[in-house]
């Protein structure tokens, strides 16, 4: 009887642990990486050099390359010096702009990338899509699933809280926009893929209930894990649409309206909250409990947004994404219907 199943790209190793990072060497000797540690090893700002010191001595054949800024144009110059060397695989260590900029380049010169996170600002560090900047503009490219993904508690302990609670609210709102998945199967028949579903839904509500320490271990690895299973999820849908829905299209709108008004994930927190509020989601105040218990934005002014600002970054937030079907486009709210449920929602959630 023949086996009918799909084949979903996902990384060889995933290493969640507190000294991941010394174990890099022998990670890439095991997996048949690269034996002799001939790898190019891009580096961002931050605690990607520290990183380089530690494993330093077991990467003799290793070239090291600095870069700054997620935008295409880095990628793109990252990948003509790819070519111009001798690799056995492209070792991104750092946060999401810089594993961005080095997924990019890889996928470009056919070249495995290995995911060393330094930060869990977002879900990108296992996701088949690097989101850079070009123009001015952000903009989203399909790239090769990491072959390995690192995460050092140690390290990501280390950066700054705001953007371990940008990871927080980058995994919750996988709920609001599976929702918003499940909303366009039921009015308009689009095809819901139930692996997919459940990756991240899984990773969303293994998330809901924690009530321990933003930086504790068990927290941190839960974070991790999620943010690895919504990478999974997208892989295994082949879009985003599992992870990105109204919560998305919303904070594309604060970006377009308001650029570098917040971080991703807190922007798409408030996104998810809002749009769960509309949908009178019957989660939602386990949602909200969660975000508020570790200080994650849920509110406009938790991102220095008025409600105006906010009611017109929902106005515009469907045009972002033309193509997808989410709780706005379902409801169809003109402007003063949306600066009233704005306004609702402001009143009932800023206490």
């Amino acid at each position: 009887m023949p086996l009918l199943a799909r084949m979903v790209p996902s990384p060889l190793s995933v290493d969640i642990r507190r000294g991941a990072v010394e174990g890099l060497a022998a990670l890439l000797r095991d997996q048949r990486i690269s034996s002799r540690g001939q790898v190019a090893v891009v580096v961002g700002p931050g605690q990607g050099e520290q990183i380089i010191a530690v494993v330093r001595p077991a990467f003799q054949n290793a070239a090291v390359y600095p870069v700054e800024g997620g935008t295409v144009e880095a990628a793109i110059e990252l990948a003509d010096s790819l070519r111009a060397g001798s690799y056995d695989a492209v070792v991104g260590i750092g946060g999401g702009r810089t594993l961005d900029v080095a997924k990019y380049a890889a996928s470009l010169t056919g070249l495995p990338m290995v995911a060393v996170a330094t930060s869990l600002a977002h879900d990108g560090i296992a996701s088949p899509v690097a989101s850079l900047d070009h123009d001015g503009h952000k903009g989203s490219h399909g790239v090769n699933v990491p072959i390995a993904v690192v995460v050092d508690l140690d390290y990501v302990r280390a950066c700054p809280p705001e953007q371990l609670r940008g990871g927080v609210g980058d995994v919750l709102s996988n709920l609001s926009a599976v929702a918003d998945w499940e909303l366009a199967n039921t009015e308009r028949g689009e095809p819901l893929d139930g692996l997919a579903v459940a990756l991240a839904r899984s990773g969303a509500e293994a998330l809901l209930h924690r009530d321990d320490e933003l930086v504790s271990d068990a927290f941190l690895t839960t974070l991790a894990e999620g943010l690895v299973l919504s990478g999974l999820a997208m892989a295994a849908a082949g879009s985003s649409r599992p992870c990105s829905g109204a919560c998305h299209e919303i904070s594309h709108a604060i970006d377009a309206l308001y650029p570098d008004q917040a971080a991703h994930g807190e922007q798409v927190a408030v996104g998810a909250l809002f749009a769960s509020y509309l949908r009178e989601y019957e989660h939602l105040p386990a949602l909200d409990a969660s975000l508020r218990r570790h200080g994650v934005a849920r509110v406009p002014r938790d991102l220095g947004l008025s409600a105006d600002q906010f009611a017109a970054a929902v106005k515009h937030a469907p045009s972002t994404r033309p193509d997808r079907y989410t709780i706005l486009e379902h409801l169809g709210l003109d402007e003063p219907e949306i600066s009233r449920r704005v306004q609702s929602f402001v009143a009932g959630f800023e206490s």
